[in-house]
């Protein structure tokens, strides 16, 4: 099981760094808001898995809140942009 947290931890961390990176680096507002959606993702992932781990359902209340603002927030961004192309 130790082997199995530390692989999954080391691939969120790695699929985190790579978003951040993204948001930093990217060169439109939109691969900014793909990577900042992957990175709350990635987050929401790792919660879960330390959910499992730990038999510990404390933080399914900001799981299922993170998860909500992520979605609502990637459809707001893509909704903006989408009118911008039109005007």
């Amino acid at each position: 099981m130790t082997a199995l947290l530390l692989t999954a931890g080391i691939m969120f961390g790695v699929a985190g760094l790579a978003a951040l990176i993204r948001v930093v680096i990217g060169p439109t507002n939109l691969d900014r808001v793909v990577a900042a959606d992957v990175f709350t993702a990635t987050l929401v992932c790792w919660m879960g898995v330390w959910m499992i781990a730990n038999k510990d359902t404390t933080l399914l209340p900001v799981l299922i809140a993170l998860a909500m603002f992520a979605i609502v927030g990637t459809v707001s961004v893509a909704r903006l942009l989408a009118r911008k192309e039109e005007d």
